[in-house]
């Protein structure tokens, strides 16, 4: 598959994943939000990929960022970009520089919610020319029908659709790399476990 996005080129960004945001993403089961974003947090810091937080209004009912995403990742925790309210985090100076800092042109983003806070910065870093995957899964929306919209939205702007196990496969590559073998254990412990142990 020709512009397979690897660790050595794609950053990551989880935006708003915050403990009272997660409470208006009814279209996902919050345990899943959860354990998927878990899953890609440690990805990116497990394969050494650029990790890029942000947070919107956390004095506000939206709260900090899940304490998960502080445990994994202290010091992306520590530099999370605080926004005073921006909604498209893409417009706000301080978030894009810290993505342009990393120096990829390859992003994968998740957040809360798909139709409010992934939507725009999803459209935007794309309309920027950058290549853009979005993982449905460690997000949600208030109803199926928004999530439905914002995908919808998203796809006719060219940004790419993706699920939590489908971006991890394919940054893994090969279950036998020492990455992709990586991968795949934290896949099974954040993910796959339950299903297969249930």
């Amino acid at each position: 598959m020709k512009a397979l996005f690897t660790p050595a080129d794609a950053a990551m960004l989880l935006i708003d994943h915050q403990v009272g945001t997660v409470k208006l993403a009814v279209s996902t089961p919050h345990d899943e939000i959860v354990r998927n974003t878990r899953a890609l947090a440690r990805t990116a810091v497990e394969t050494g990929m650029p990790l890029v937080l942000t947070s919107s209004q956390e004095d506000r009912f939206q709260g900090r960022l899940f304490a998960d995403l502080e445990e994994i990742a202290p010091d992306a925790y520590a530099a999370r970009v605080k926004r005073p309210g921006v909604v498209d985090c893409w417009t706000y100076a301080p978030f894009r520089d810290a993505v342009l800092a990393t120096g990829r042109k390859k992003l994968i983003m998740a957040g809360l919610t798909n139709d409010v806070c992934i939507v725009y910065p999803a459209i935007s870093a794309t309309e920027d020319g950058f290549a853009v995957q979005v993982v449905v899964d460690a997000g949600g929306s208030p109803t199926s029908a928004a999530d439905a919209a914002a995908v919808e939205r998203m796809r006719s702007h060219g940004v790419t659709i993706t699920s939590t196990n489908q971006v991890m496969a394919e940054l893994a590559t090969d279950w036998a790399s020492p990455t992709g073998a990586a991968i795949q254990r934290i896949m099974y412990e954040e993910v796959l476990k339950r299903l297969v142990e249930g």
